[in-house]
């Protein structure tokens, strides 16, 4: 495959060998038992090297799925909800967004609409406003309302708080100290 007549070759400890014949660079590669693999084509003259080309393609293949095992994939959730929901479903609802919200997902919140409610989708925008300031601890809106013919619906996106900082911090999440105005016992106190 390699067509320049010469190329500088590289050894499989990348120590140079020098420049020589194709020919006399695979009669090489051949006697260690391995490939002769082009690495830079563009070079003059184009550098090879001797190398396991199997192990090479698998420890890329590992590299490549490590690599991809420590992405966190952000997922987004749907909520639908209707504009006259019970107080039950709503936070019923509700606490489903929140523990997806603190997993650190996004979560799509819909309000479906029928017959005459499509006409009044203001009745969709309370609900979303109120599920919005529900969950302003936790979440905010990406982008204003989007309005369907059937439905209005909002993008809510995890704030993030901390992350691994915090939990490196205080590992056993555990409460911090929080001031207080009253006196610690066995302390000085003022006043007496």
């Amino acid at each position: 495959m390699i067509r320049n007549p010469e190329i500088r070759v590289l050894d499989d400890e990348k120590k140079p060998l020098g420049v020589m014949s194709a020919a006399d660079a695979l009669v090489l590669a051949r006697q260690r038992g391995m490939d002769l693999v082009e690495i830079a084509p563009l070079a003059q003259p184009p550098v090879c090297r001797i190398m396991d080309y199997g192990k090479f393609l698998y420890e890329v293949h590992k590299k490549e799925h490590e690599a991809k095992k420590n992405q966190k994939q952000v997922q987004i959730k749907e909520i639908k909800f209707r504009p006259k929901i019970s107080v039950h479903d709503y936070t019923f609802k509700l606490n489903h967004v929140k523990r997806f919200l603190e997993e650190g997902n996004k979560v799509k919140i819909t309000v479906m609409l029928r017959g005459r409610e499509k006409s009044r989708p203001e009745l969709g925008h309370q609900v979303l406003d109120k599920v919005a300031q529900d969950c302003l601890e936790l979440g905010k809106l990406d982008g204003g309302p989007r309005r369907l013919d059937w439905a209005v619906s909002a993008l809510l996106v995890p704030i993030k708080t901390g992350g691994k900082d915090a939990k490196a911090k205080n590992p056993q999440g555990s409460p911090q100290a929080v001031p207080s105005d009253r006196p610690q016992e066995g302390g000085p106190q003022e006043g007496v």
